[in-house]
């Protein structure tokens, strides 16, 4: 199915980490799904069928890159180490992306395949056809094993995640397996992870905080996954009433969304719900700040002081509130294990005093390789070694505060870090468009929402429903702005560019 750049002589291979880990786990439950319980040796049963489906006249992929549509579950954990297995790149796909982005991430990546299931083969089907990437069905892979696998070194790509960041189109974050394992070892020492815990997992698998944090933590320390298509307030309590979990992760909209739940549920079933949450071990609250009201109301409610900590695609996890001792509202805490970090101002000097704000710079083992075919991007993203976040924080009593973007084009909504540009791109490709800018205005609940103002070409008509209907057709629902103002011109500084500061002063 797939062609590789060259075959080499089959010979037997060493799985990748997270891979060998798993088969020590064997009997254990890895994923409990509505239909049942999933073992750890199930899930190499399914790894091996999707290494087979992938390596049918070769014995490595050679670092292909095979993009992979799939809901949360067991078979979404055997396509990816599947493709690991195999030596190809994993590239995950978006469930809420639109037909325009899965093209665009395919056709960057230059993927060599897209697996899927039957069930959603037509919704890609499309695209693929176009882009001429062929389709791999799980219901069509056989049940064997490959004949030989090649062996995974550390230094190997692994993974393609597409992150929005100050240019108008995404960039391919690759991280390689020695990353990918740092960054999970880092946290199950950070963190404790043991064979005994339960997660329940709900967040998107196309973000690091669903795929390392999650998933790829809980299964490399022999823990229990229960998956959910996505999140659903009711289903979870339900879960936590009845003590099914001892971690649980979130961003900070799902924690708003499930104070109100809990606060409407009868007296009876609240209680059962908040000695669910009170009895776990870990609650961690990550991807946007967490308003420290929610913060407080949230240990008011279930005794559970929120673990906050500090990552983003291109370097995992960074910071984190301790897992012992004070975990201070609105901070996150100091370098996890392993990493290095250091704040420096805007002539480049390291800061080495509190309460003054620099760019958090990072390096270690887990930061990643490059972006996907941009060396200029990569080149600009590193100083001496160190990734520039564009972060800004202040060290304040020894742990750190995060106080905000260097640049006005990431917006922070619902654990999304958004680009503008992107955005504003796409509404560009409406016909009555002749402007726009957009901008994230502070809200409660998604920490910031997508806003935009538009400037209409002559005599063009548009409303705001009219125009959201187009954007749901053409981004991500989490991308699509929620507040629209049509204006007859943008703000503009004397060099004329857009002032993004006087367009939130519009709304």
């Amino acid at each position: 199915m797939i062609v590789s750049s060259e075959s080499k002589d089959r010979q037997p291979g060493e799985r990748p980490p997270v891979v060998q880990r798993a088969a020590a786990h064997g009997a254990r439950t890895a994923m409990l799904e509505p239909d049942g319980a999933v073992t750890y040796d199930e899930l190499l049963s399914r790894t091996d069928r999707v290494s087979a489906a992938l390596l049918p006249e070769q014995s490595d992929l050679q670092e292909a890159r095979v993009a992979y549509l799939l809901p949360p579950g067991a078979d979404y954990v055997a396509a990816q180490w599947g493709i690991w297995q195999a030596g190809g790149v994993a590239t995950p796909l978006s469930l809420s992306a639109a037909p325009r982005e899965w093209q665009y991430v395919l056709a960057d990546s230059q993927a060599s395949a897209l697996i899927t299931t039957a069930d959603l083969r037509e919704r890609v089907a499309a695209t693929c056809n176009a882009l001429g990437v062929p389709i791999v069905t799980l219901e069509e892979t056989a049940p064997h094993s490959p004949a030989a696998l090649p062996s995974i070194m550390p230094d190997r790509r692994a993974m393609i995640l597409y992150t929005s960041g100050t240019t108008s189109q995404p960039k391919g974050v690759v991280s390689t397996h020695g990353n990918i394992q740092a960054q999970i070892e880092t946290l199950i020492d950070a963190w404790k992870w043991q064979a005994d815990d339960a997660i329940p997992l709900f967040l998107p698998l196309h973000h690091v905080h669903g795929i390392i944090n999650i998933m790829s933590c809980a299964l490399w320390a022999g823990a229990r996954v229960e998956p959910f298509p996505k999140f659903d307030a009711a289903g979870v309590l339900q879960r936590v009433a009845a003590g099914a979990y001892s971690v649980f992760m979130a961003v900070p909209t799902i924690y708003v969304k499930l104070i109100d739940a809990v606060e409407t549920l009868p007296e009876s079933q609240r209680a059962a719900v908040c000695e669910g949450f009170r009895g776990m071990r870990l609650m961690v609250s990550g991807s946007a700040a967490l308003p420290a009201t929610i913060h407080v109301a949230w240990s008011e409610l279930t005794g559970q002081q929120l673990l906050e900590r500090y990552g983003m695609t291109e370097i995992g996890m960074a910071l984190s509130n301790p897992y012992d001792g004070e975990r201070r509202p609105g901070a996150v805490g100091q370098p996890l294990p392993g990493v290095e970090l250091r704040l420096v101002d805007e002539q480049g000097r390291t800061i080495d005093g509190e309460n003054q704000p620099g760019e958090i710079q990072v390096r270690g083992p887990g930061v990643f390789a490059e972006y996907w075919n941009r060396p200029e991007a990569t080149a600009e993203a590193f100083v001496d070694g160190w990734f520039r976040t564009g972060d800004i924080a202040v060290r304040e009593r020894g742990a750190y505060r995060i106080l905000g973007r260097s640049s006005v084009d990431i917006i922070k909504s619902g654990g999304y870090k958004l680009s503008a540009l992107e955005i504003e791109t796409a509404l560009l490709e409406h016909p009555a468009i002749a402007q726009c800018a957009v901008v994230g205005l502070p809200d409660d609940t998604w920490g910031e929402t997508v806003a935009a103002a538009v400037v209409l070409r002559d005599s063009a008509a548009l409303d705001a429903e009219t125009l959201t209907a187009w954007c749901r057709e053409q981004m991500s629902s989490y991308k699509v702005p929620q507040r629209l103002l049509f204006v007859d011109s943008l703000p503009r500084n004397a060099m004329g560019k857009v002032t993004k500061p006087a367009v939130r002063e519009l709304f």
